[in-house]
């Protein structure tokens, strides 16, 4: 790295890993001629969209759109264009959450165990996924804070980060319950205790912010600082959601109780029996993030995991996003998700919705993220062919209008097919594997 040829390369390789929105292209760019599914209305089927810095400009027949003369014009007929794909859960990055010590651990953040350089990022990039929310595991009751990014080349963790008007990070906070969190002493055994541990950080926090309302800003008045109970407070308040692991009927209805008990807003994730209580579900206002697997795998709980979920949570009038649990399954397939779930029963277009917009409603990004609409990022996906065919290909994926992957680069080509080199520096988070070799010594 000494010689003067290293160091300039060493400058551009990292001033190319910073680019973010700030360096967005000064210059339009209209994509032209592809059936475009803009989610939020009808398919175009001669389309165009318009893009300029990292915002969409105009989304039309190409025939009528209004393009700025200065643009740059990509031919994408024969083609699709669909928005980036918006993954509720997923642990790319190799992060871990709570430790062994206890089995609430709310003050945890995943964004302080995540590697950027994490191969699976390019391998979500290849799959066409532009927004991830990254979730600690599911071995405790609460595991920390998860974290939303986007999905930009990146040199540190604060490169992806979405972040409020405030400048505050975006997540939510991950809890689970069922049997992934019944281990030995200070763990829970059983169902009704865990129960009792969530009822019981929950009273506590709703005291603490008691006391911090009650010192109406006296600094000796005021109680000592928990972190713990703070990130607890941010999800009595309505800053942070619930994303909440549960298989079986029973824990989901648990989930339900609780947060009608305190409030709380929430996201069921997997739900492997949600199609049993799709009734109580829709009463309770609650969206559900589904995982949608070729095989349930050893987890005994999801025994009763059926590929209709989806079919029958859309017919009850549920909220239904997908997501990918990566590595539980690969994001580079995800869209086989939404095409698994319309061979079950689900119509196409909730299929599609639950792969970008129906995510975005559940992180609160919608506003920004999850259509093809004017004043949206410029968060796009270019496919070979329909977005269900199992022989259509992602070619590109946009992120605020930049190009971050294209499929006839041959070193993205190697992390959207495989090989050798592809699972560089890749990391699977693996929560569960704890919990099942101690059951395993019972």
């Amino acid at each position: 790295m000494s010689s003067p040829r290293a160091r300039i390369l060493f400058a551009t390789v990292a001033a190319l890993m910073l680019g973010g929105p700030a360096v967005a292209q000064d210059r339009p760019i209209a994509f032209i001629g592809a059936e475009v599914i803009p989610i939020a209305g009808p398919a175009i089927p001669a389309g165009a969209v318009v893009v300029h810095r990292g915002r969409i400009l105009a989304v039309g027949p190409a025939a009528t759109t209004a393009i700025p003369p200065d643009a740059e014009r990509i031919d994408v007929a024969d083609k699709v264009i669909m928005p980036g794909l918006v993954d509720t859960h997923s642990h790319v990055g190799g992060g871990r959450g709570g430790d062994a010590s206890g089995p609430l651990q709310p003050d945890v953040r995943i964004l302080d165990s995540i590697n950027v350089r994490d191969a699976g990022f390019r391998k979500c990039r290849a799959g066409g996924l532009t927004t991830l929310n990254i979730m600690p595991g599911s071995g405790h009751l609460a595991s920390g804070q998860t974290v939303y990014v986007k999905l930009r080349p990146a040199n540190t963790i604060d490169d992806i980060l979405y972040r409020d008007a405030a400048g505050g990070i975006l997540g939510g906070l991950k809890m689970a319950n069922g049997t992934n969190s019944q281990q030995e002493p200070p763990f829970p055994g059983t169902r009704g205790k865990s129960a009792a541990l969530v009822r019981q950080k929950f009273v506590k926090a709703i005291g603490y912010r008691d006391k911090i309302r009650q010192a109406a800003g006296d600094r000796e008045k005021l109680p000592d600082r928990d972190l713990e109970l703070e990130a607890i407070v941010d999800v009595l308040e309505g800053r942070k959601i619930v994303h909440h692991h549960a298989h079986r009927a029973d824990d989901i209805i648990t989930v339900l109780r609780l947060r009608e008990e305190f409030g709380f807003k929430a996201v069921l994730h997997h739900v492997s029996e949600a199609w049993k209580v799709a009734p109580e579900i829709a009463k309770s206002g609650v969206g559900c993030s589904v995982i949608v697997l070729d095989s349930p795998g050893g987890k005994i709980e999801a025994m009763d995991f059926s590929l209709v979920t989806g079919a029958v949570l859309e017919k009850a009038g549920v909220a239904c996003a997908f997501h990918t649990d990566d590595p539980v399954t690969d994001s580079r397939l995800f869209l086989r998700t939404a095409a698994l779930g319309v061979r079950a029963g689900m119509s196409r277009e909730k299929a599609l919705e639950a792969l970008t917009l129906a995510g975005a409603r559940m992180l609160d990004l919608d506003a920004r993220i999850g259509s093809l609409e004017p004043g949206k990022d410029a968060d796009l996906v270019v496919l070979s062919g329909d977005p269900l065919s199992v022989h259509t290909k992602v070619l590109q994926t946009f992120v605020e209008g930049k190009k971050v992957f294209d499929r006839d680069d041959p070193e993205d080509r190697l992390f959207a097919v495989g090989g050798y080199g592809a699972s560089r520096d890749q990391q699977a988070e693996s929560c569960c594997m704890a919990t099942r070799a101690a059951e395993a010594k019972r």
